[in-house]
């Protein structure tokens, strides 16, 4: 261990990394219950998408253990779930096994481009108010779609959308949501996933939560969707969108997350990350493999902090945490009985999280707050990521350009303000 993770190096012990890589696990292990519930509303099997979802993120986080030895957890992103299922699918009309071949592809592109370090390039090439922007969008998507999905708003109020009678799994999901933002204000560690539990739990006497007959919460896991991918289509503006935003999002996602996590651990030097070049390609096989297996995009994940206030300095961290998604694939069962208003809490809680980059967006300067608020607002109201991102680096540009300060758009931006631009012209 000392060898492979330098322990003494980093100031920490194997006790101290066991409980840091549990720690993490229980702060993200609400994405086994949330990730395959979201993905089953494209048609693709519950019991498949389980499977995927800890498979990719155990052979994920082992990777980036034994590559790049930090103490960072992966597995499929949020936001990323949402934009695949609900703009890809059910919005553009594409298959999921059209949306998995663009997951796939992005994973490779990401591969390439890792050995290159593109991607830190691209990452300096967008400005930072966007950046935070899309972060806050997609905060806003995920709270929207977790009160739709338990049933807390609804257009048939009379209104385009408005909260409804507080009655059965509106009124479970609500209970939840108070509980999940109780713990999580008393620092009580896995807030997410204990307030998960205790909805599920109240469900039942409201029969929300039904449990079948002859239920057993341990059971082998169902095959994963392996390699179902579907080449049609893909040389097309509107799939080119898809991809991007995929590759987009996921960028930022991840090196937002690196940085966070190894800022916190004191593992930052000089402004850099170590080992960067390896964490980034640990995200894309991790990619890679979750397409190949049936399921979104895996990323970085920033409840990783939580194993690292908890001593976690090393990649033994993200060996246990790796190990524990093996361990819970025989789960499946107790994670797929939780119900859509159990889940809606977690979706709620983690867009607040994703929504407090908006005060380091600059909304003094119109050029730089207009395209932010755009951004953030069309997200939401468009029921679309990839909208969000387009309009708001149109206006980005536009705004910037007519008031003389071309100079800080990047030639990146300029060409995906033209594409974009073509978009809509041959849409």
């Amino acid at each position: 261990m000392e060898k492979l993770f330098k322990l003494k190096e980093h100031g920490t012990t194997v006790r101290t990394e066991v409980i840091a890589g549990i720690t993490t696990f229980l702060a993200m292990a609400y994405i086994l219950a949330v990730n395959p519930g979201m993905l089953s509303a494209t048609g693709m099997p519950i019991g498949s998408v389980f499977t995927a979802t800890a498979l990719s993120a155990g052979i994920a986080t082992l990777v980036m253990a034994f590559t790049a030895n930090l103490p960072v957890a992966l597995a499929p992103g949020m936001g990323l779930n949402a934009f695949f299922t609900y703009t890809v699918v059910l919005g553009m009309g594409y298959s999921w096994q059209l949306a998995l071949t663009a997951v796939f592809l992005e994973g490779i592109v990401f591969i390439v481009l890792s050995f290159f370090n593109i991607r830190e390039k691209i990452i300096d090439a967008i400005p930072d108010s966007l950046k935070k922007a899309i972060s806050v969008g997609i905060g806003f998507f995920i709270a929207l779609i977790g009160l739709a999905n338990a049933g807390l708003v609804s257009s048939d109020t009379g209104t385009i959308i408005g909260f409804v009678n507080l009655r059965g799994a509106p009124l479970v999901a609500m209970i939840g949501l108070a509980i999940t933002a109780v713990l999580y204000c008393l620092k009580v560690p896995a807030s997410i996933l204990l307030g998960i539990i205790a909805t599920t739990i109240i469900g039942i006497p409201f029969g929300v939560t039904t449990i079948p007959e002859g239920f057993s919460p341990i059971a082998a896991p169902a095959s994963p969707l392996f390699c179902k991918f579907e080449f049609s289509n893909i040389l097309t503006v509107k799939f080119f969108t898809v991809f991007f935003t995929f590759f987009f999002v996921d960028i930022f996602d991840t090196v937002g997350t690196l940085v966070g996590v190894t800022t916190q651990a004191g593992l930052v030097k000089g402004g850099k990350i170590p080992r960067v070049k390896q964490a980034l390609l640990s995200d894309a096989v991790g990619t890679c493999a979750g397409a190949m297996l049936g399921t979104s995009t895996v990323t970085s994940f920033v409840e990783s902090t939580s194993g690292v206030a908890a001593g976690g300095r090393t990649g033994l961290t993200s060996v246990v945490t790796g190990l524990l998604f093996f361990v819970s694939l025989f789960l499946g069962p107790l994670f797929l009985l939780v119900p859509a208003a159990a889940t809606a809490p977690a979706l709620i809680s983690v867009g607040y999280f994703m929504l407090r980059n908006v005060t380091d967006i600059d909304f003094k300067d119109p050029t730089e707050g207009i395209p932010a608020f755009i951004c953030i607002m069309v997200t939401p109201f468009a029921y679309s990521i990839a909208e969000g991102i387009v309009w708001g680096l149109v206006s980005y540009v536009i705004l910037k350009a007519v008031t003389g300060k071309a100079k800080s758009i990047s030639p990146v931006g300029w060409a995906l303000f033209i594409i974009f631009i073509l978009r809509w012209i041959f849409k």
